[in-house]
């Protein structure tokens, strides 16, 4: 068996020679420009109208809640929405305006999405994604987002950094915010409720259940506003949309008026109680798809 050990181990060094560091091509180092080409983008598009969009509405029926304010919208600008799911990047290519659509790229884990190349070239092929560190903001991270947006791709990124464990969300990270920021380009808020649902964490099957996505206007970072407290309030516009989508426009507006609205992030207490206090009202798709919406 030693011709089998001859192809499967790399070749042997001579002592006092140096040994050549390899650098990896993939993780957040892969190069994903190649899926940013108008054929790549093309065939990105056909796989939305021939799978994506079949598929949730089949799995998901969405209900979709203003697109209108993106109608006059002109991209490059980020979309940062919560995150409960691996449906939740389905849900957003098939609901998300053509116009802004055609020229989107998705922030991905590179650990999850980038582990080797095959599995590299098809998320890069399939749903626009470039490779982003998720637990912190790495330089090659920001490198690749600025990338997408110079060239003049709009940036779907989910600022949780992962997906919900528990149905709540989690706060904010920076990223969308800095990432925004720094290419003086809009951030649109987004809502999506029911994905959790539809593919839970851990399941690798969807289920039929119902599911929604609210858009938001789309915010600019103020003058003496840093990262942190720009991420803040992009997560804040996310919790006054979930209030809209559960009990209306009118009462969401007076609600934040207020300073009243419930943050996503749930009870800070033990998990079986955040399990219990997220409870059927939770499922808010139940009761306010009956609602009428003003244009």
């Amino acid at each position: 068996m030693g011709w089998l050990r001859f192809i499967t181990t790399p070749p042997s060094v001579p002592k006092g020679v140096e040994t050549p560091k390899v650098e990896s091509t993939v993780g957040v180092q892969y190069d994903t420009a190649w899926a940013r080409t108008r054929p790549a983008k093309l065939a990105r598009e056909v796989g939305v109208y021939g799978f994506m969009k079949p598929a949730i509405r089949l799995y998901g029926s969405p209900r979709v809640v203003g697109a209108d304010r993106l109608k006059n919208v002109i991209g490059p600008l980020v979309f940062a929405a919560n995150h409960h799911s691996h449906a939740d990047t389905s849900l957003l290519l098939a609901t998300i305006p053509g116009h802004l659509r055609r020229n989107l790229a998705v922030a991905a884990g590179a650990d999850y999405f980038f582990p080797n190349r095959l599995t590299s070239a098809l998320s890069a092929l399939f749903i626009g994604a470039i490779p982003i560190e998720r637990k912190k903001l790495s330089k090659l991270s920001i490198e690749n987002a600025m990338e997408a947006l110079t060239d003049g791709n709009s940036l779907l990124i989910y600022p949780e950094g992962g997906r919900s464990p528990d149905g709540w969300s989690s706060e904010h990270r920076p990223g969308a915010a800095f990432v925004a920021k720094k290419a003086d380009v809009p951030v649109v808020p987004v809502y999506i409720d029911g994905t959790g649902s539809i593919l839970p964490k851990g399941k690798n099957w969807p289920t039929r259940s119902r599911c929604a996505v609210v858009f938001g206007k789309p915010l600019r970072s103020l003058e003496n506003e840093d990262a942190r407290e720009f991420a803040k309030r992009i997560e804040t516009t996310v919790n006054e949309l979930a209030e809209e989508f559960s009990s209306g426009w009118w009462q969401a507006r007076k609600k934040a008026h207020a300073g009243t609205v419930d943050e996503l992030t749930g009870p800070e207490t033990a998990a079986w109680r955040r399990r219990w206090a997220l409870g059927p009202a939770r499922t808010r798709q139940n009761t306010a798809a009956q609602r009428s919406w003003p244009k």
